[in-house]
């Protein structure tokens, strides 16, 4: 498969690196293509305007020989958009975001590059998988590599635009207590407190939610042990008959009130 390997880290995170490795042994056709620097957080933002003009670089990556790799000066899903969209050549066939330095988990999802990246790629009608893994040291970066690349396995052979989320455990592999499919937690391993500096300044930081989740979720049991696999969908509209009833009796008071004044 043509595989275009990308993270919300830039392309000289290890991450990146391993992920690359972990698919062309599996014999893929290999492109990496990620932000220059640090995007994380960026969800599936591409940055543009109607006066920016994001610049795309060839890289050269010592770790990937023979490896084809892009950076833009943008987020994650914006390098994605425009693989997408045939920008590098023939459009991949298969999105894989990651590995990513931490767990992406519980519906704090919504605003991982990681994750935006691939649902973006669904959002072209290309399949992906977002890979993530747990915090501490050693880091056991291949070990989630390789799962993310199995992952990647199983996503290429589902309906098009199909993302699986992909959260290991930072341990060695003989550690791993299996493989579970998850729900996402009401929360992620960390979410978004406020409070005010002894200067009167609102002060917004990342703490932990403190918080315990049921132990179906993918946060509980990747901190439990397990790999972590969700099945997640991007922008889906559903029928909402009463809101455009309520609007189309109230354009006439709209109208009338626009005359009025």
């Amino acid at each position: 498969m043509r595989i275009l390997v990308t993270n919300d880290d830039g392309v000289d995170a290890p991450g990146i690196h391993a992920l690359a490795r972990a698919l062309a042994a599996n014999g893929h056709d290999i492109t990496v293509f990620g932000p220059l620097d640090d995007r994380s957080g960026s969800s599936a933002a591409i940055g543009l305007t109607l006066v920016s003009r994001p610049r795309v670089f060839k890289v050269d990556i010592t770790e990937l020989p023979g490896v084809p790799a892009y950076a833009v000066d943008g987020p994650p899903a914006l390098a994605v958009l425009i693989a997408c969209l045939g920008g590098l050549g023939e459009r991949p066939e298969l999105v894989v975001s990651g590995v990513n330095p931490g767990p992406n988990t519980g519906r704090a999802v919504i605003h991982s590059g990681t994750v935006g990246a691939a649902l973006t790629a669904a959002n072209q009608g290309v399949s992906a998988v977002a890979v993530s893994m747990g915090v501490g040291e050693p880091r056991y970066t291949e070990v989630a590599a390789a799962v993310g690349a199995s992952a990647a396995e199983w996503v290429a052979a589902q309906p098009s635009g199909t993302v699986l989320n992909v959260n290991v455990p930072n341990v060695p592999a003989d550690r791993l207590l299996g493989v579970r499919q998850a729900r996402l937690a009401p929360f992620g391993t960390v979410r978004a407190s406020m409070g005010e500096s002894e200067q009167g300044h609102l002060e917004v930081e990342l703490e932990g939610t403190g918080v315990p989740p049921d132990p179906d979720t993918d946060t509980a049991l990747v901190r439990a042990g397990y790999v972590s696999v969700t099945s997640i969908v991007g922008v889906t509209a559903l029928e909402a008959p009463d809101a455009a009833a309520h609007l189309g009796a109230d354009l006439a008071r709209i109208g009338a009130a626009e005359q009025a004044s």
